[in-house]
């Protein structure tokens, strides 16, 4: 990809003022540094002739001088480097703002492709090389290059023959900077993808931590952490190398450079073409012609590590939602709960099978239905296609008669509470996590909620009740106490649809009971739709839908399913080996 540098530069504009100020600078400090030579060229060709008295005297004045450029130079430095760093450190907050942002907008099927690690990798180490290349790249540009070409035209007034000499060097410089230039391109954006996958390992290690240990698998997940980490080590290493071949190829041009001042520039005195303090000069111009040449050719890594994050991250800000409102979408007021499918087909991806095909379903407002059949035939899947997490491949949904893709995606949402069976709960207090259900409910709202999904009596039994620290994750909590946290978190925000995925069917038999009665008190007055795994627990449905890869092949109640004009079907045979029963 090429790369977007008006995007780049557009995260100056909110900076300007600072910006230039910073440049100006630099400015000021780069040609104060250019006059230090000169000074004492003069002080070694015009003062130092006088008689000593007169040249003690000019000497000292010009010394003051010396000191006053000093102070400016430090004042000047001090300001690049601290309002620099702060410049580049802002921007770095902004880019990371805004790809934060962005991440939010993007839909199930990015997060199902990418890792968590390699997302984070983009959102710290990536902007952090970049925060420099933005404080840096502009600023060490303009000091080096006003450094070189007033260093060129001081020594081309000087001596233009040895001159001419010194910069025949130059190509040669930039043949090198291009060359490694392309090598060091490649390493850097190889040592970004491979401590991504470190980060990545070590994110999915840390989040499953006490499986690992229950499964006593720690050698396994430092065998797997040593490969990736490896992998990095040997990335750093050929990056290594070839900094090595290029900075002291850099070394021995620069000393080239230096040896043919000398022996020219002695062959000039020699020839009266030169006097010493000329070639003094020249000598002492030639390290601000050639620093800034090492310091831009050095600096390369930083551009490149910036340019190359400033690349991964627009990979991400290219990537489009791939659920958006549409232009005008409708915002849900009065919600009856009718939900329709139309002759609905899905599947993930275009070269993949369809999961179901021409399935069409209706639930009345207000009824509270189940979905079973075995794993993998796509009841969750169903149910995220109502609040639009995927889209549907062909066919209609319709919620109150509106085609999902008309009504505008928060309002779609907010309609729909959804408690599922891996309930993820923030670091934070009880209170937060109730609270993420509706951000603006009182503290009263929020104890009723925990009321009514039968989670208050263990609450107030926490060290410090609703504002106890649950832990990342809540893993301070059980599992039935996790569960009727997320069930409190949903009665808050009262949805008039309710989706129940499998929600009892990690808990023991005495939590399973709690939160039955629990998910019963939050279904009523609200379209419901369970998946369920036990079917102990939908027996009370109004109507259950049997799916299979097939799609909708049997439905009806508990008691209808199980008749004997059904006793071959699927449901009755998922209940009878649930169960162990003979029907």
């Amino acid at each position: 990809m090429s790369f977007p540098f008006k995007k780049f530069l557009s995260y100056y504009k909110p900076y300007l003022g600072l910006f230039v100020s910073i440049l100006a600078c630099a400015l000021i400090v780069s040609i104060i540094s250019l006059v230090y030579p000169l000074i004492v060229r003069y002080i070694t060709k015009d003062v130092l002739i006088n008689d000593l008295s007169t040249a003690l005297s000019e000497v000292y004045w010009i010394g003051g001088l010396m000191f006053a450029l000093v102070a400016i130079q430090n004042i000047g430095n001090f300001f690049v480097d601290y309002k620099g760093h702060e410049l580049g450190a802002r921007m770095e907050s902004d880019l990371r703002r805004d790809l934060f942002m962005h991440m939010q907008q993007l839909s199930f099927s990015f997060f199902d492709k990418e890792k968590t690690g390699q997302l984070m990798s983009r959102l710290t180490t990536d902007l952090l090389w970049l925060s420099e290349l933005y404080h840096h790249g502009p600023e060490d540009f303009l000091k080096h290059s006003v450094r070189i070409l007033g260093a060129f035209i001081i020594l081309f007034f000087i001596n233009a023959p040895l001159t001419i000499t010194v910069f025949c060097f130059v190509p040669f410089l930039a043949i090198l900077g291009l060359y490694f230039n392309q090598i060091l391109n490649k390493a850097y954006t190889r040592n970004k993808e491979r401590i991504a996958d470190v980060n990545g390992q070590v994110e999915d290690n840390l989040s499953g931590i006490r499986v690992v240990k229950s499964f006593a698998n720690e050698p396994i997940e430092i065998e797997k952490f040593n490969i990736e980490n490896d992998r990095f080590f040997d990335s750093r290493k050929k990056t290594y190398k070839a900094e090595a071949y290029f900075y002291n190829s850099l070394e021995t041009i620069i000393k080239l450079i230096t040896i043919t001042v000398i022996i020219f520039g002695s062959a000039s005195i020699a020839g009266n073409k030169l006097d010493l303090a000329d070639l003094i000069t020249f000598l002492l111009y030639i390290n601000h012609l050639i620093e800034p040449i090492q310091k831009l050719i050095q600096v390369s890594t930083m551009y490149q590590d910036g340019f190359t994050g400033f690349l991964r991250f627009m990979e991400i800000m290219n990537v489009k939602p791939a659920i958006e409102n549409k232009p005008n979408a409708l915002t849900l007021q009065e919600i009856h709960g009718e939900i329709e499918f139309k002759h609905v087909s899905f599947r993930y991806e275009e070269h993949l099978d369809d999961v179901f095909t021409d399935l069409s379903l209706r639930v009345e407002p207000g009824k509270y239905i189940a979905l079973v059949g075995p794993s993998g035939v796509g009841k969750t899947t169903l149910c995220s296609l109502i609040p639009r997490f995927y889209d549907v491949t062909d066919g209609e949904l319709l919620i109150d008669g509106i085609n999902v893709r008309d009504i505008e995606l928060q309002s779609l949402r907010k309609a729909i509470g959804i408690v599922q069976q891996d309930v993820y709960l923030f670091a934070g207090t009880v209170m937060e996590n109730i609270r993420y259900g509706n951000l603006s409910a009182s503290d009263e709202e929020i104890i009723t909620a925990a009321k009514h999904a039968n989670a208050h009596e263990f609450i107030m039994s926490l060290p410090n009740g609703y504002h106890s620290e649950i832990g990342q994750r809540g893993v301070r909590l059980s599992g039935g106490q996790k569960q009727r946290l997320s069930i409190a978190r949903v009665f808050l925000k009262n949805p008039p649809i309710l989706i129940l995925d499998e929600a009892t069917s990690s808990l023991d038999n005495e939590s399973e009971s709690i939160v039955k009665e629990s998910l019963e008190t939050l279904a009523k007055g609200r379209t419901t739709i369970v998946i369920a795994h036990r079917l102990s627990t939908i027996r009370n449905a109004g109507r259950i839908l049997v799916l299979t890869e097939n799609g909708i092949v049997e439905q009806g109640t508990h008691d209808t399913l199980l008749t004997l004009l059904t006793l071959a079907g699927t449901y009755a045979k998922l209940y009878e080996k649930q169960f162990e029963l003979q029907v």
